[in-house]
Order: structure tokens, then sequence, then C-alpha cells
């Protein structure tokens, strides 16, 4: 018979969220497979729990040379642990890999819930929660931040970002520049610790207080596009869009027919407000 793997939220920040079965699967498991085995061995002191299984890291740097082994223990019938550092694995953290590994060779995999730093900021954010998109972290590079901030500037779900303190400040720049500095976002700091702040306000409010420096862990959530009707949306706008979908990569074509989807115009419309944009220069 396989084995299982179990997926394991831990906790984000205050240890008295760790889940009941947290402390059972990490003293049952065959293999626990950790980020980090240092803030393993911290989590499972204070637990009060001593793990019965080998002890493996499972991270960024040999996640994809550890899935195989993982594996193999799996298909010999092992239980299988896997935990990061906080929050829920595959979450912008290892575990992806393993898991569509496992799926692949037919394993069992479940999963232990646990604290989500994504959930927690959508809740205390105080913007819409019915419908919201997780965008992980931005790339570190200007550019390609920026091409990824307009790929999603007409997104009207709520969206939710991870975001390291020193590159915070630029984040938010950036963000207010592409999506307009009176979008309303929410930046989430230390959630469940001892200095937990939630810091709401415009974009631009927001980008000149990060300014000054953060520290600590951050999520960002920022409020969807407004829904705007056909009539709001002029020639101008048209051709930035247009624009911006083709620096990301979109040909014309394609980029013309998606923007008359996005602001419920015919192609038509569009099409001729390009045209007649490139016959002004």
């Amino acid at each position: 018979m396989t084995g299982i793997l179990v997926l394991a939220g831990t906790p984000i920040g205050d240890i008295a969220d760790a889940p009941p079965r947290l402390a059972d699967e990490l003293a049952g498991a065959d293999v626990v497979a950790a980020e980090d085995t240092r803030r393993l061995r911290r989590l499972t002191q204070a637990l009060g729990v001593t793990p019965k299984g080998r002890v493996v890291s499972y991270f960024e740097g040999n996640e994809a040379a550890r899935t195989p082994e993982l594996v193999e223990e799996l298909a010999g019938g092992a239980r299988v642990l896997l935990v990061t550092d906080a929050g829920m694995p595959s979450v912008s953290d290892p575990g992806y890999r393993l898991v569509a590994a496992a799926v692949e060779q037919d394993i069992r995999v479940t999963a232990v819930p646990g604290p989500s730093a994504v959930l927690t900021a959508l809740a205390l954010s105080g913007l819409p929660v019915d419908r919201f998109c997780f965008e992980g972290f931005l790339p570190r590079k200007a550019g390609e931040r920026l091409g990824r901030l307009r790929e999603v500037a007409g997104e009207r779900r709520t969206l939710v970002y991870f975001e390291a303190p020193h590159r915070l400040d630029d984040t938010l720049a950036a963000m207010a520049e592409v999506f307009g500095v009176e979008r309303r976002a929410a930046v989430c700091r230390e959630l469940t610790k001892t200095y937990e702040e939630v810091r709401r306000g415009p974009l631009g409010e927001l980008a000149a207080w990060a300014a000054e420096g953060v520290r600590g862990e951050i999520t960002v959530v920022v409020e969807g596009a407004p829904e705007k009707g056909p009539e709001e949306v002029g020639p101008e706008e048209l051709v930035r869009r247009v624009r911006v979908r083709e620096e990301a990569g979109e040909r014309r074509k394609e980029a013309i027919a998606a923007v008359a989807v996005e602001v419920g115009v015919p192609k038509r419309v569009v099409f001729d407000a390009v045209v007649a944009a490139k016959n002004a220069r």
C-alpha cells in the first residue's frame, strides 16, 4: 500500500494558533519534511512534541532534488508530513512540486488546515471579500513589477500580495502609479504577533508612509478596480489599455479584442481609437 502526504498549516505568529492535529501529525509521521529544520525544532519544543520519524529539510534550494526521494518514501507506504515556516505549504512556499508528483503517482494527499496570512489579512482589511485573487510576491525588478501590476489593472476582485518589508515602499509606489493613488488598500504587518498592525488608506498615502521604513512580515490587500460603463472609457483610455497589454506581450489584435470585452464596447471602437492615435503622432 502507498503512504499518504499530509500538508500541515503552521502558526503565522502566535504559537497558540497551532491546530490541535498538528502535534499529533508531528509525533506520528514517518518523515517530516520542513522548510527550516531549526524553526521546526522550535515549533516542536513549543508544542511539547518529539517527532518519531526522520526529519529532512525541504526548501526552495533542494525542492527539485528532494521531491523524488519523498515520493519514493510515499510509494513505499510512509506517512510524510510537510510543514513550512508559517502558514500552509504550497502557498508561496515549498510544496507544489511534491503535491503534483504525489498526485501523478496516485498517492493520497490530505491537509491539516491552519492559519493563513492571506485569509487573515483579507478579513482584517475592510475591503470586499466576496471575490478575491491571491497574487503572491511581485517580481523584484522594477520593470517586471510594473508589468505584472498592469496585467491586473482592470481586475475587479480584491487583490492580495505578499511583500518583503524592504521592498514595500517601492511596491506601494508602483501600485499607486498603475492602480491610481486613490485606490484603497491595507498593509497588514506582523499578523497575530505582538506588534500586529493594519494600516488602511489610499495607495498614495500608504506609499508615503512606507517610505519611512517598515519592518515585519507583510501582506498587502488592494481594492479591485471600479466597474466602469462603456460611456466612461474614452479613446485615450482605450489606447492606454491596449498599449499596456501589448507591453505585457499580447499581439495588438488580441489586445484590442480583450480591451473591447473588458470595457463592453465593440472591437471596432477600440480599433478606431488605436488607429486614430497612431495617425495623430
